[in-house]
């Protein structure tokens, strides 16, 4: 482990000696690069103001991910294809010698673990704290070093736009245990799995692996979920950055307060489907009867509940064709896809609007409005649990200026989140990065 102290790594980051990691991670845009050199100096700033200056520190950057293909497939043990972006939590990281984990965010107050106990605490349900407890318990529970260390992060993963910020501090968490105290021998794999294990057991929240696995593998990651306790995981080797266009996140700032229903209807509705087929979940039926039995399911569990069926068993199959399109790098079938997979969910998923508000279709609106400029040149899609949100957009580089112009003229100026994807997931931040 090679650590520096603090005013040194300040020197290297503005004399530019991170300023090629910095472009493969963020993309080669000499203003980003710039911007993101001064990010980690004020957050070192800020961790010398709190922990104490010229400590030996290291530097750790987990991303967000962006779902691209597969929507509403996981609940289902189906197939998903995600993405980490170019947006990420970053850490300022520093041992001690307390055997305890001090973690500061940026707006948030500081979190204290005494690695003594690494039992559940019910007072730190849906906190911070619980991550990080769950993470260094899973940790030490399956053989791995865990010792104490100070950290300052700051994050601008968008919360609430579907792009997983808690999974990326999980991440960040994880990646900072295995780099620090166990010679990176904790894997990609095994990370997205810690965090995922925190976030059901410490934190109270039955998520599943896709939002971790996408931050901590990095790039294009394609998983299918059949064994769910021992999903499939494959890197889909693609380089964006030359494709010739830009990830555009829409946040149509819609509301998402009393949808829980909405959400929940959906696997519920797939699973009254997949129980009239033998199984507990779609994955778990043959496709072929579902069609011959479609009479019979419609009775007893309502056409849109046979429309969310035929939406699962197209966006399953439909995944790894996007995945070999990337393979292949054939970007046009690709984004054909991605329109598929849209289109299925607007028409049989039906998680663009809600039937309760028909008066509020933000979802659908930028929908429209990204089909009528980018018809035979880009690709769009809602994004997530829909409903309520986001939606993405593949934008042609030449294009990108009047899409962003547009969109941000009906949802407002900042609506339109311009991204790229990011090469790799959690990671210690070196100055030969990606060489």
């Amino acid at each position: 482990m090679c650590m520096e102290k603090s005013s040194n790594v300040i020197s290297r980051l503005e004399q530019g000696q991170f300023d090629k990691s910095f472009s493969y991670l963020y993309g080669n845009d000499e203003g980003k690069i710039k911007a993101q050199a001064k990010r980690y100096q004020e957050l070192i700033g800020l961790f010398e103001e709190l922990f104490g200056k010229d400590r030996e520190i290291e530097l750790f950057s987990a991303p967000g991910r962006t779902e691209v293909g597969g929507n509403h497939t996981d609940h289902q043990h189906g197939r998903v294809l995600a993405a980490s972006v170019n947006l990420d939590v970053i850490g300022v990281v520093s041992p001690n010698n307390d055997n305890v984990i001090r973690i500061k965010s940026v707006g948030y107050k500081m979190d204290t673990i005494d690695l003594a106990d690494l039992s559940v605490q019910k007072n730190e349900t849906n906190k911070a704290a619980s991550l990080i407890r769950g993470v260094a318990a899973r940790c030490r529970e399956l053989g791995y070093k865990v010792s104490g260390f100070d950290a300052y992060t700051t994050s601008n993963v968008l919360k609430g736009s579907g792009l997983s910020s808690s999974a990326a501090f999980e991440v960040l968490v994880g990646t900072i245990i295995s780099y620090l105290f166990n010679n990176q021998a904790i894997d990609a794999v095994q990370i997205a799995q810690f965090g995922q294990y925190a976030e059901n057991v410490y934190f109270g929240k039955m998520s599943g692996l896709m939002d971790q696995m996408a931050s901590s593998v990095g790039s294009f990651v394609e998983i299918d979920f059949k064994d769910n306790k021992n999903p499939v995981i494959e890197k889909v080797p693609f380089d964006f950055a030359h494709s010739g266009y830009a990830l555009c996140i829409v946040d149509t700032h819609g509301n998402h307060a009393d949808l829980s229903d909405e959400y929940s209807a959906m696997p519920i509705e797939m699973k009254q489907v997949a129980k009239m087929l033998g199984g507990e979940v779609l994955r778990e039926t043959d496709e072929q009867e579902f069609y011959k039995k479609i009479p019979e399911i419609r009775k007893a569990c309502g056409d849109r509940a046979v429309l969310r069926s035929i939406h699962f068993f197209d966006d399953n199959n439909r995944v790894p064709k996007e995945a070999a399109a990337l393979k292949a790098g054939d970007f046009e079938a690709f984004k054909s896809l991605i329109i598929e997979s849209g289109h299925s969910s607007y028409m049989y998923l039906q998680n663009v609007f809600c039937c309760k508000t028909p008066h509020e279709q933000g979802l659908s609106l930028a929908l429209a409005l990204s089909e009528k400029m980018l018809s035979g040149k880009g690709a769009w899609r809602v994004h997530g649990g829909g409903l309520a949100g986001t939606i993405q957009a593949f934008v042609p580089n030449e294009m990108l200026e009047e899409y962003k112009e547009t969109i941000e003229h009906v949802f407002g100026a900042g609506s339109c989140h311009v991204l790229s994807i990011r090469p790799v997931g959690g990671t210690k931040i070196t100055e030969g990065l990606g060489e």
